[in-house]
C-alpha cells in the first residue's frame, strides 16, 4: 500500500510540474528557437543557416510579439536576448552566430563616436576630457598605482650579428616570477642617440618569430633605429609559464600593458636611446595595444597602429578589451583613445577586408579634427589599402618605414636596392629557437618563475595590494 501511495504522489507531482511548465509556456507565449527561425524563413522568404547545437534547448519568450515588418529588426528582437546574432552572407541569406559584444553595426559605431565627440569642441575641452580618461584607464586596468618593479636585471642572450644589424633576446621580470620575452634589434653601428620602436606582436600564427615580423624589425634597425619585438601574454615563450587559453582572460590586457611599461623603462635606460624618439607600432591585437599604450604613456612620441583601429570594433580578444577600459569617461572607443596621441605623430594603416575598411569615411576625419585642435592636422596620417586584407604585408611595412623615417629623421635609402625598392633580401630569417631566451626546451627558465594562471592572480593581487 505504501508503495502504491508513493507512486501516486510521485505521478501527481510530475503531472503538476508538467502542467505548471505548460502554463508558464502558454503565459509567456514561448516557442523553441528552431520553431521561430523556421517561421522567420517562411514569413520573409529568407534562408538562415544554423546547427542543431546552436538552437537546441533555447526558447523565445513572447515569440509572436517579436516579429516586425522588417526581417533584420525581427531577427534582432529574437536573437539579442539569447546572446545570438546573424551575419548577412548574401541577399536573403543569413548565418547564426554567437553575439559579439565587441563588434557593432557600422552606423552604430559612428553614432557612438559622434556622441563621444560632442563632449568637446576645442583644445581646452579636449584636454579636460583626456584628464578624465587617462587616470580612469589606469584604474580600469588595475594599474593605479603601478605594482613595484622587481629589482632583477634583464636576462640577455648572446648577440647575433647580421648584415647591418644585430639581435639579442631579452626577458624582463615585470612582476615577481613573471617574465615578458622579446628580441631587441639594433643597428650594427651606433653613433650617438638613436630612436627605438616597440613592436608588439599581433594575433597571427608563429608570433614574433614570423618572417614578416623579423623583416620589419631588422629593416628598422638597418635604417638606424632599435626595434623591440615582444610576445603577447600567454603566447610565444610565455607558454613556458602559462597555457594558451590563459591569453583569453581579462587580466591578459593588464599584463600586456604592464609589460610594455617595463620594456619602456628598460629601453630608456640604455645610453644609446633618444628619449624624444620613442615609437610603437603593432598590427591587429598589437595595434589595439599600440593605441592603449600611447594613450597611457607620454614617453611614447610616435605611434602606428596597423589594421586595428575602428569605431565599430573594440577588439575581440580579452587582451584588447577584457578590462573595462571602454567604460571609462562614461564610454569611450578605440578611435577616441587613438586621439589621445595628439599632437604626437600617428599613422593609421587600414585595409578593405576587415573592420578598418571604412576608416577614411568617418573615423579618420574625426582624428584629423582632433589633431587640428593643436594646429597639426598633418601629424596624423591614414594609409588606406582597399584591395588588401588583414596582415602586416610589404605595402604596410613600407608605409611604416616612410613614416618613421620622416618623423625620426632616418635614412630610407639604407633599406632600398639600386632600383629604389625596399630590399628584404638582406634580412636573415632566423629559426624560432634562435629567438628564445630560456633555451630550446625552457631549461633556462628562472627558478622563481610563476607556473600557471592561478599563481599569477595571487602574485598580481599581492603586488597591487596597498
Amino acid at each position: 500500500m505504501k508503495k502504491l501511495i508513493y507512486i501516486l504522489v510521485t505521478c501527481f507531482i510530475a503531472m503538476s510540474f508538467v502542467a505548471h511548465a505548460q502554463q508558464t509556456t502558454d503565459a509567456m507565449y514561448r516557442k523553441t528557437l528552431k520553431e521561430v527561425l523556421d517561421e522567420v524563413q517562411d514569413k520573409y522568404h529568407v534562408k538562415i543557416k544554423y546547427t542543431a547545437a546552436q538552437v537546441d534547448g533555447k526558447w523565445v519568450n513572447y515569440a509572436q510579439w517579436r516579429f516586425r515588418p522588417n526581417v533584420d529588426t525581427t531577427l534582432a528582437n529574437i536573437l539579442t536576448p539569447l546572446d545570438l546574432k546573424v551575419n548577412k552572407e548574401a541577399p536573403g541569406r543569413y548565418k547564426l552566430k554567437e553575439y559579439e559584444y565587441f563588434r557593432w553595426a557600422i552606423s552604430d559605431g559612428w553614432k557612438e563616436l559622434d556622441r563621444i565627440a560632442a563632449q568637446y569642441h576645442d583644445r581646452d575641452t579636449w584636454e579636460q576630457r583626456k584628464a578624465i580618461l587617462k587616470p580612469e584607464l589606469y584604474k580600469a586596468l588595475e594599474l593605479s598605482p603601478l605594482p613595484a618593479k622587481p629589482a632583477s636585471k634583464p636576462i640577455i642572450t648572446s648577440k647575433r650579428t647580421f648584415d647591418g644589424y644585430t639581435v639579442e633576446n631579452i626577458a624582463i621580470e615585470i612582476l615577481p616570477g613573471l617574465y615578458i620575452n622579446g628580441s631587441l634589434y639594433k643597428p650594427l653601428k651606433i653613433k650617438g642617440k638613436i630612436p627605438v620602436i616597440l613592436s608588439p606582436d599581433g594575433h597571427w600564427e608563429h608570433q614574433r618569430y614570423r618572417a614578416d615580423c623579423q623583416i620589419r624589425c631588422a629593416s628598422l634597425a638597418r635604417m638606424g633605429a632599435m626595434a623591440y619585438s615582444y610576445d603577447l601574454f600567454a603566447w610565444g615563450e610565455s607558454l613556458l609559464q602559462f597555457k594558451d587559453e590563459d591569453h583569453r582572460r581579462s587580466l591578459a590586457q593588464t599584463i600586456q600593458a604592464l609589460g610594455a611599461i617595463r620594456i619602456l623603462d628598460y629601453v630608456l635606460s640604455l645610453k644609446e636611446t633618444d628619449s624624444e624618439r620613442v615609437g610603437i607600432s603593432g598590427g591587429s591585437g598589437g595595434g589595439s595595444h599600440t593605441v592603449l599604450m600611447t594613450a597611457l604613456d607620454d614617453r611614447i612620441k610616435l605611434s602606428a597602429p596597423v589594421v586595428s583601429v575602428s569605431s565599430y570594433f573594440y577588439g575581440g580578444c580579452p587582451c584588447e578589451s577584457g578590462m573595462p577600459i571602454h567604460q571609462c569617461g562614461n564610454g569611450t572607443d578605440n578611435v577616441e583613445l587613438a586621439a589621445m596621441a595628439a599632437p604626437r605623430p600617428q599613422l593609421l594603416i587600414s585595409d578593405g577586408q576587415d573592420w578598418t575598411a571604412n576608416m577614411p569615411e568617418h573615423d579618420f576625419p574625426y582624428l584629423q579634427k582632433m589633431y587640428g585642435y593643436y594646429g597639426v592636422a598633418d601629424k596624423v596620417e591614414n594609409v588606406h589599402l582597399p584591395n588588401e586584407g588583414h596582415d602586416f604585408g610589404p605595402s604596410k611595412r613600407a608605409a611604416l618605414y616612410a613614416f618613421v623615417a620622416k618623423n625620426f629623421r632616418l635614412d630610407l635609402n639604407k633599406i632600398k636596392d639600386g632600383s629604389g625598392n625596399f630590399d628584404d633580401k638582406k634580412v636573415t630569417i632566423q629559426k624560432e629557437p634562435a629567438m628564445y631566451v630560456f633555451g630550446d626546451k625552457g631549461e633556462n627558465l628562472p627558478a622563481n618563475a610563476i607556473k600557471g594562471f592561478d599563481q599569477l592572480e595571487k602574485v598580481f593581487a599581492q603586488s597591487i595590494k596597498k
